[in-house]
């Protein structure tokens, strides 16, 4: 198998759907050696800003000790495939990973393994092969059956819980909360940050009755003063775990204290040899990249914002950076949301903060779950004060964005998809 066959043949994987337990990924885990035993981990899930978080847990560890090998897997990918799985800090290369990928191969077919069952395996294998100490592992989706819930942890976050997937994980916050409650494990220590009271009240319970130590952020840590710009991010924050402190981050948006303080107090879990030092937490931090996060670039004589808010929750997030940004006008969106996602709630809140909007559909989203641009601009026209121009080829859809943004902002968001397609159309590199 070559670089460029290994992703169309993981994700032809997909036309099964998602297939829940844990079964295929032990014994695919099983057949290679365990991997997954051979590196020390964090796991961290939730429903929005674990990308985010376990960016800074894995830029963080790569400050402690000079050399110590980390590995960070984290899903989806903008552009490429091997920028799910990382070891310090870059893309694993092309021959370990496609060595990882054709040992598991006839375990993977003859078990016929889910996409992301297979991707977990290949990626644990790499970050064994490669003697990765500790990996920062991001759930996927829930956390009680998700692939990744085959390590034993040496600490676990949870970032918040919102309705998302819910054809899923289930209609309600108690039901989402349940799911992702499933990576905490006994004897490991976790922390939350989650704020909903029946999200916190789920977890709680699930936390004893397994016997994990859970803390909830806001009873631990605070925020006393933050700064946020395009630039980024500037916290002064209060905890138990490091004092009083100052941490800055070049992750523009409000919701990265939040992502921050929550990173911090998640290492702080961490066995001695491998916590932070205080200085090895800010280095970390003001080093990380995690891009299409808010993030800015300027190309074209505009200014482009990416994001990749693809639920309401997500949007809700963005909308109130938005509302603190100083960004040049005119402000137009270009949004691309997967037919599976509630665009209706989306959308107004962000039609309302611009001057105009294109709708569009990223070229590499998967077919089945591609939506009507020009239905959505239809049903929500009568709420909005402009009516939004359908284009749904995304490349003539930025350059009609330029068009009407001259010197201004585009923000590019509704799905990854979206955000990964446009900044490989705009030779925008992600890594």
């Amino acid at each position: 198998m070559t670089i460029e066959e290994l992703a169309p043949w993981l994700f032809g994987r997909t036309a099964g759907g998602i297939r829940w337990g844990l079964e295929r990924t032990r014994e695919l885990l099983a057949e290679v050696g365990d991997p997954h035993t051979r590196f020390r981990s964090i796991h961290i899930g939730g429903t929005n800003g674990k990308g985010s978080v376990a960016a800074l847990c894995d830029s963080a560890l790569r400050a402690v000790v000079p050399g110590l090998r980390v590995g960070l897997y984290t899903s989806p990918h903008l552009v490429s495939f091997s920028e799910r799985i990382r070891i310090d800090g870059r893309p694993v290369d092309a021959d370990p990973l496609l060595a990882a990928a054709e040992r598991l191969r006839p375990t993977i077919e003859r078990l016929e393994a889910t996409f992301f069952e297979a991707t977990t395996a290949i990626a644990f294998l790499c970050f064994a092969e490669a003697g990765v100490e500790i990996a920062v592992v991001e759930v996927g989706l829930g956390g009680r059956l998700d692939a990744t819930n085959v390590i034993l942890p040496e600490a676990v976050g949870i970032t918040n819980v919102a309705l998302d997937h819910t054809e899923y994980l289930g209609d309600t916050v108690t039901e989402i909360a349940a799911e992702k409650a499933g990576i905490l494990k006994p004897g490991v220590p976790a922390v939350t940050a989650a704020s909903h009271p029946d999200a916190l009240r789920v977890m709680r319970s699930h936390a004893k009755r397994v016997g994990a130590s859970l803390a909830v952020l806001d009873e631990i840590a605070r925020v006393e003063q933050a700064e946020s710009s395009l630039d980024g991010t500037r916290l002064r924050f209060r905890s138990r775990q490091w004092g009083e402190g100052v941490l800055e981050v070049p992750l523009a948006g409000a919701f990265q204290q939040r992502n921050a303080l929550l990173a911090a107090e998640l290492l702080a879990l961490l066995p001695p040899d491998l916590r932070p030092t205080w200085s090895a937490l800010r280095a970390g931090f003001a080093a990380v990249r995690w891009p299409g996060r808010l993030t800015v670039h300027r190309a074209h004589g505009a200014t482009f914002v990416f994001d990749v808010a693809h639920n309401a929750a997500g949007v809700g997030a963005l909308c109130d950076s938005l509302d603190f940004l100083d960004l040049p006008r005119p402000l137009v969106l270009v949004a691309g949301i997967l037919s599976d996602k509630d665009w209706a709630a989306m959308l107004p809140p962000l039609c309302a903060r611009v001057d105009a909007s294109v709708f569009t559909i990223p070229p590499s989203s998967p077919p089945a779950r591609r939506w009507d641009p020009g239905e959505a601009a239809r049903v929500l026209a009568p709420q909005l004060a402009s009516t939004p121009r359908v284009i749904p080829a995304l490349s003539a859809a930025l350059q009609r964005a330029l068009t009407l943004a001259p010197y201004g902002t585009i923000l590019v968001t509704g799905s990854i998809h979206t955000v990964g397609d446009a900044m490989a159309e705009l030779k925008i590199p992600v890594v």
